[in-house]
């Protein structure tokens, strides 16, 4: 079903993984360049902290009055983000210790999805200030919906945090650890609201040229638009170059569609682009490049969903497989090549909808899903089969989130690490190598509830989607009512 909330819905309410979020008060004359990073110079410094008995104080008083402190005079327990609610007047500021690098970057409006673009910079880079390539649609307000677009981004200037001593034998010096985050965009204009995209580069067969990168746009109108995006990205790096208006047009429209969706993903192992499209009605099509450019659709849709397709992700290891989420709380694997379009395996593994899915690329049995009651759990696949009675279990699963998980990914080179999105605000990293014993309580630091898998949390007002960038070790990308852009001391 339709992941947007009524007009009449209150902002308070839970939203799901494509809800709308309520409309920005957009400045008209706000530059798309402008950006919020209230984190610098909030660091303490030892000088402050005050050691046990060193101020002839009793202990107790002491401590007392520290814990007064611990979040705008709550008290000395930890503060849980989406357990326990702010009084009146009390804001949430991140530690900032615990980041390695932590900014926030702002649109004319919101974005309901976003990719991250690989460049030419290079791989396992550790350089500061970072810079990173990214595509998004936007989700204006109902009244103002010519004014959607696809922004083409560019962040640079992204410095690491102040105080950062770089202890990271890996990382590399930089030039200048304290710039400002700079956002640069070319905007393809819309008249719709984009639902989700994903990006695919095309190898170029002359080695001096980038690759071609194409996005595929799931929108609400019910069409895939797929874009040409190459010269938007050359542009940022070569002065005097413009963007064409029939650069951006859309180089193929998909309308088979009759409803809108949100599953939406290009095959890693085609690199001429294949693309999976599914939509509300539990349809999927697949999309296929051919040799001279163009783009051809099957009509003959995948059917077997009683729900709405809620997401869809090829097999990392395997060309002609791939899995699908419903809102029926079912994943479905399928092979292409099936000429009856149904499922080989159908495995019910929620009573809710299961909103998102994220195949291990590092581990191709392993498959995470998130479902619309706040359960994320991890499956092995080789444990699925066609029998109808089979029922296996997670290899494991987490209750923490009290909203819809709204995204989830695993680390790219790490089939341990995961990271996850809800709509309680928050985006979480974890770490399944850690075991619980059978003599360990799920207490965690005192914190009654908490897994010991659960490495670190991270507070991001509506936040939707998130990805970690392939080449910068540990980055982190995600998508709210802001962009926020980090990267944690724990990954």
């Amino acid at each position: 079903m339709s992941k947007r909330a009524a007009d009449d819905e209150s902002i308070a309410q839970p939203l799901k993984g494509g809800d709308r979020p309520e409309a920005m008060d957009v400045d008209k004359d706000h530059d798309m360049g402008e950006f919020e990073d209230d984190f610098e110079d909030e660091f303490e410094s030892e000088d402050e902290i005050i050691e046990a008995g060193v101020d002839g104080r009793p202990d107790a008083e002491r401590e007392a009055e520290e814990g007064a402190m611990d979040v705008d005079g709550r008290g000395p327990e930890t503060f849980m983000v989406g357990r326990q609610q702010l009084e009146a007047g009390q804001t949430l500021t991140p530690d900032t210790t615990t980041y390695k690098m932590l900014h926030s970057l702002s649109t004319p409006w919101p974005c309901l999805s976003f990719d991250i673009i690989r460049d030419g910079l290079g791989e396992n880079r550790n350089v500061y200030p970072a810079t990173m390539y990214t595509v998004a649609g936007t989700q204006a307000d109902s009244a103002q919906a010519n004014d959607n677009s696809l922004l083409v981004m560019k962040f640079s200037g992204l410095s690491k945090m102040q105080g950062d001593d770089g202890e990271d034998s890996d990382e590399e010096d930089s030039d200048d650890e304290d710039t400002d985050p700079i956002l640069e965009h070319k905007s393809i204009p819309l008249n719709t609201t984009t639902n989700r995209i994903r990006s695919h580069q095309t190898p170029s067969q002359d080695p001096s040229r980038p690759p071609t990168t194409l996005t595929a746009t799931m929108t609400e109108s019910s069409q895939v638009l797929i874009h040409d995006i190459t010269p938007h990205l050359a542009s940022f790096d070569t002065p005097g170059m413009i963007v064409t208006p029939q650069q951006n047009k859309p180089v193929c429209t998909i309308r088979a569609h009759k409803t809108e969706g949100y599953g939406v993903d290009w095959s890693p192992l085609h690199p001429a682009g294949k693309l999976l499209t599914g939509d509300n009605d539990g349809l999927i099509y697949v999309t296929t490049r051919t040799d001279g450019g163009g783009f051809v659709t099957d009509t003959r849709p995948f059917r077997g969903h009683t729900g709405s397709v809620e997401e869809i992700q090829w097999s990392p290891s395997e060309a002609n497989v791939f899995a699908s989420a419903s809102s029926d709380g079912t994943v479905r694997v399928w092979d292409v090549r099936s000429k009856s379009r149904s499922p080989a395996l159908t495995m019910k593994i929620s009573n809710y909808d299961v909103n998102v899915m994220s195949w291990c690329r590092q581990t191709s049995h392993l498959l995470a899903t998130g479902a619309d009651d706040g359960e994320w759990a991890v499956w092995d696949l080789r444990q699925w089969s066609s029998n109808p009675s089979a029922k296996p279990a997670p290899l494991a699963n987490f209750n923490f989130h009290h909203e819809q998980i709204t995204s989830i990914e695993w680390h790219p080179t790490d089939d341990s690490i995961v990271a996850v999105a809800a709509g309680d605000n928050t985006v979480t990293l974890w770490d399944l190598a850690v075991e619980l014993d059978d003599e360990e309580s799920r207490d965690t630091a005192g914190v009654s509830d908490v897994p010991p898998q659960l490495l670190f949390v991270h507070y991001q007002n509506m936040v939707k989607e998130l990805h970690w960038h392939p080449q910068i070790p540990g980055a982190l990308v995600a998508t709210g009512e802001q962009f926020s852009v980090f990267r944690t001391i724990s990954v």
